[in-house]
């Protein structure tokens, strides 16, 4: 049944609206629609890829330009800052071979600070005098009397300087907040006394005092240089082994001091200078302590027969000696009313090799007499004896030198080391002199690179130098150098006893104090150095069998020195080989002298 629609309402009986034409629009309307959707979406998309590689990419430089600027830019003063704190506050002081002798190490002091709990309060919690007696039982080696006047005054002041952690403990558990523990910066000697006297010490202010510690005391404060280690001459295992056979010298003939010396003969280094008693140099309260007073360059002494070869060295440069088998009167020599003697009688006549082997007074007063004053003492200033000796450091000795035109018995007298004083340090230059050629250079304690070391002075012709060796090791091996030979070491050298000069011109003051000296070098078939010992007042002892002089005391120190560090300097020792003196042992004697 047909019904009529009302007016105006679908016409849903219209079949001829849903035909083929019909669907097929719609279908293709579909399609449209979902491919701008599908394309909407796409784009989309890639908006989204794009952001995203976009923000990547950012980030990524943004990193990369962070990196650089810590690379860059802002790398360098944060590099300069953790360089500084690495950097100790004072450089480091090395010996030639890089071992520590001096550096800085942080540490904590004892500091009084009486306003710790409150401007008006009291100072501490328990009596001065309980916390002193405390600080005592902490510290044994202090002063009670002293701490318990610088707690009662109540002012800021060190009470301790270079406190250990546990100590700083024990000092925490008294309960007195009155006592600080700042740390701070401590100047340590790793060597403990070892060359104490080469590099001095540094003091509670922090200033370098004596030795190389005044001497480099700006350099090694600068902060441009504070990286770099300063590098001595001196030579660690050498020096220790100098200083400890000093000791045994002195413990054996009681000596009342000691000095000792290792020189190179070609550069000039100072490999071991040593002075006893020493010091140690970690204590920075040292500034009235005697024993600083270094006796190697400092102290000036009539060194007595060790000069008779310069003397004999000065004749055969000008001609005076040429021949070694002429022979001069060996009794007493009267001069002036003065009396020329030996300490022995050697016979009627020596010649020189004789009288160096012998170590006679008069004859070696008869070679100067014919060499004459002006030319002695030409040759003594050449040698440096007329001034300080050339070393850094700040005690030099100025020597006791004859003013003026030098008289006859002036010149016989200095002839064999009396009449003038000079520091060991002054010898070992002049030795080595006598023993590498000729030439004389200043000594230092820096270490030298021996392709540029000092061109120096000629004192001696390399002629006379070579003559020299010979008669030295004649000494050594014939005359009273004998117990300063070490088995292959072709050690020569002199001896040397003087009577020790009394004070502000009081002459000598009597025949047991002594200054006993041994100058030696070695190998003498081609010197490398140069060894000075010294004894101070020696005595005679059981040890020495009896005897005061160079020949017993002195010679035998030099004899273990060479031995222990020869091998150590590069110095092997060969029993096959010696100086030839072959046309000098038929003109000599077997003989002891002094």
């Amino acid at each position: 049944m047909n019904a009529t629609s009302p007016p105006g309402a679908p016409n849903a009986s219209r079949p001829s609206a849903i035909g083929p034409s019909a669907i097929s629009g719609a279908t293709a309307t579909g399609r449209l629609y979902l491919a701008n959707l599908r394309q909407r979406s796409l784009q989309t998309a890639r908006k989204r890829l794009m952001w995203v590689v976009v923000g990547f990419v950012f980030f990524t430089l943004t990193a990369f330009v962070r990196i650089g600027q810590l690379g860059f830019v802002s790398q360098t003063p944060d590099h300069g800052a953790a360089a500084d704190a690495l950097v100790p506050p004072r450089a480091e002081i090395t010996d030639r071979n890089g071992v520590p002798l001096a550096r800085a190490f942080p540490a904590y002091s004892l500091w009084f600070n009486p306003k710790a709990l409150g401007p008006k309060g009291q100072p501490l919690v328990k009596t001065p005098e309980e916390v002193a007696r405390a600080l005592v039982q902490i510290f044994p080696d202090e002063d009670y009397a002293d701490l318990f006047a610088k707690l009662k005054a109540g002012k800021p002041t060190y009470l301790r300087r270079r406190v250990l952690p546990e100590e700083a403990n024990k000092i925490f558990a008294l309960g007195e907040p009155a006592l600080e523990f700042p740390r701070e910066t401590q100047r340590f000697y790793p060597q403990g006394s070892l060359a104490a006297h080469v590099l001095g010490y540094v003091d509670e202010e922090g200033h370098g005092k004596l030795g190389m510690e005044e001497v480099l005391d700006a350099r090694l404060i600068d902060p441009a240089h504070r990286a770099e280690p300063v590098a001595l001459s001196i030579d660690a295992r050498a020096q220790g082994a100098m200083e400890d056979e000093l000791s045994r010298g002195m413990l054996e003939t009681h000596a009342k001091g000691a000095a000792g010396i290792i020189l190179d003969v070609d550069t000039g280094e100072v490999i071991a200078l040593a002075s006893l008693p020493s010091f140690d140099p970690n204590r920075g309260d040292l500034a009235r302590n005697a024993l600083v007073f270094n006796r190697a360059s400092n102290q000036v002494y009539e060194l007595g027969s060790t000069f008779k070869p310069f003397t004999i060295a000065s004749a055969i440069d000008a001609g005076v000696v040429t021949d070694m088998a002429v022979r001069y009167p060996a009794t007493p020599l009267k001069i002036d009313g003065f009396t020329i003697h030996d300490s022995h009688a050697f016979g009627a006549s020596l010649n020189v090799p004789e009288a160096l082997i012998h170590s006679s007074n008069i004859v070696t007063a008869q070679v100067a007499d014919k060499l004459g004053g002006q030319r002695l003492r030409d040759t003594m200033i050449a040698l440096g004896m007329n001034a300080r000796p050339t070393i850094e450091l700040p005690a030099k000795g100025f020597p006791i030198w004859p003013k003026g035109e030098w008289p006859r018995l002036r010149t016989m007298t200095v002839s064999y080391g009396h009449g003038i004083a000079v520091t060991p340090l002054h010898l070992a230059a002049g030795y080595a002199a006598l023993v590498n050629g000729g030439i004389w250079r200043p000594t230092t304690l820096f270490k030298v690179d021996p392709a540029h070391a000092p061109e120096g002075r000629r004192v001696f012709q390399a002629s006379t130098s070579a003559r020299i060796r010979q008669l030295l090791r004649l000494i050594v091996v014939d005359g009273t150098g004998k117990k300063a030979d070490a088995s292959g070491f072709r050690v020569g050298g002199k001896t040397g006893s003087a009577e020790k000069a009394g004070s502000h011109g009081s002459g000598y003051r009597n025949k047991t104090a002594i200054i006993a000296t041994f100058a030696a070098a070695f190998p003498m078939d081609r010197p490398r150095y140069v060894v000075i010992a010294m004894l101070d007042e020696p005595q005679a002892t059981q040890l020495t069998s009896g005897q005061r002089t160079a020949a017993w005391n002195t010679a035998p120190v030099v004899s273990r020195v060479i031995a222990r560090t020869g091998p150590l300097l590069g110095v092997v020792p060969d029993g096959r080989r010696d100086v030839d003196v072959s046309d000098l042992t038929p003109l000599v004697a077997n003989g002891d002298g002094e």
